[in-house]
């Protein structure tokens, strides 16, 4: 018996009845020799953390546009403060942290530079729409390892394309990382607000502080174990009515005074207009992608080959691309 059988076994032994065992996943869709020391959604967590474009989430915006400051947090931050969010949850209810953590480390792989943002701008102008969420599943898929994809297992993808919304994952622990990423950025999102001075301690109402905690760790706290205790031998992942009621409430001050706060996103407009102006320029010009996306442009279009080619940008390469293109270069005399 190898280690990772030893590894399956212990999974049926120590886990609960509720959770997804490596051994029962329905596979990948493409079949591989398992490996002799690694369950299968542990080797999914590997080739996550080392592919691309999981290195790229370092310089994509998380809310702030290329914050002037160490300590904001980026696309890359939010999503290891899910993975410890969810990672607590699931073990807690007994489930599969290996599964839960390649969800959690693959859920924002196909996230756009500059955020939502950029999100909204290329849902706007590519036909068909655009959603991070179907994206991340693409980069998985189609997009990494020059085109070969991460060959992930039928669960994580269907986590990754389930975290943000419509039908709830198939899986405990996708349903874990769902909540888990609203936890993470909202609470995250308050205290880079708070240090950017958009909003101030007592601008949060004070019923959502008695609920949930007047700092970041009590809030966190709260919503962990809230969801714990009403998960507990349940069949979905869930909240009490009290402090999911507040955690909308919060979201909904969020929203009114820090998502939509000119003093935060007065730059998104300019950021969109950037990328859609990359979009037609390359829909015009689709000789000058790079060749890795050339495939992707005979294979299925051209503007499915610009989509991919943008939202794999960072911000501050989709600035420099933009320079390239639209902005004259000084003369330089040799």
């Amino acid at each position: 018996m190898d280690l990772r059988e030893q590894i399956q076994q212990q999974e049926a032994r120590t886990l609960s009845p509720r959770a997804c065992l490596a051994a029962n996943s329905k596979g990948r869709q493409r079949p591989e020799v398992e490996s002799e020391v690694r369950t299968c959604f542990q080797r999914d967590v590997d080739r996550i953390v080392y592919s691309k474009a999981f290195r790229r989430l370092k310089h994509k915006t998380q809310v702030f546009l290329q914050p002037e400051g160490d300590h904001y947090r980026t696309r890359m931050t939010h999503t290891l403060e899910v993975n410890r969010i969810a990672r607590t949850i699931a073990r807690a209810l007994g489930l599969n942290e290996d599964l839960t953590e390649a969800i959690a480390l693959g859920h924002d792989l196909g996230h756009t530079p500059f955020g939502h943002a950029g999100e909204r701008a290329l849902a706007a102008v590519m036909p068909g729409g655009f959603a991070h969420y179907e994206q991340s599943v693409r980069v998985a898929d189609r997009l990494e390892k020059n085109g070969e994809g991460l060959n992930l297992t039928w669960e994580v993808r269907n986590g990754i394309l389930c975290h943000t919304k419509g039908q709830d994952a198939a899986t405990l622990e996708g349903q874990v990382v769902r909540l888990a990423d609203h936890i993470a950025y909202i609470n995250h999102d308050i205290e880079d607000a708070l240090r950017g001075g958009i909003i101030f301690p007592m601008d949060i109402p004070l019923e959502i502080s008695n609920v949930l905690g007047f700092t970041h760790g009590e809030r966190i706290n709260t919503l962990v174990l809230d969801a714990i205790r009403a998960s507990c031998e349940q069949d979905s992942i869930r909240q009490t009515p009290e402090v999911g009621e507040a955690m909308l409430a919060l979201k909904a001050f969020m929203f009114a005074n820090v998502y939509t706060n000119p003093l935060a996103k007065g730059e998104e407009g300019k950021a969109q207009k950037m990328l859609q102006a990359m979009f037609e320029y390359y829909c015009t010009n689709p000789d000058e992608l790079p060749s890795d996306f050339q495939n992707i442009r005979m294979e299925e279009s051209v503007e499915r080959a610009v989509c991919d080619y943008i939202a794999g940008m960072t911000d501050p390469f989709a600035v420099q691309k933009f320079e390239e293109l639209f902005i004259p270069m000084g003369w330089t005399v040799k």
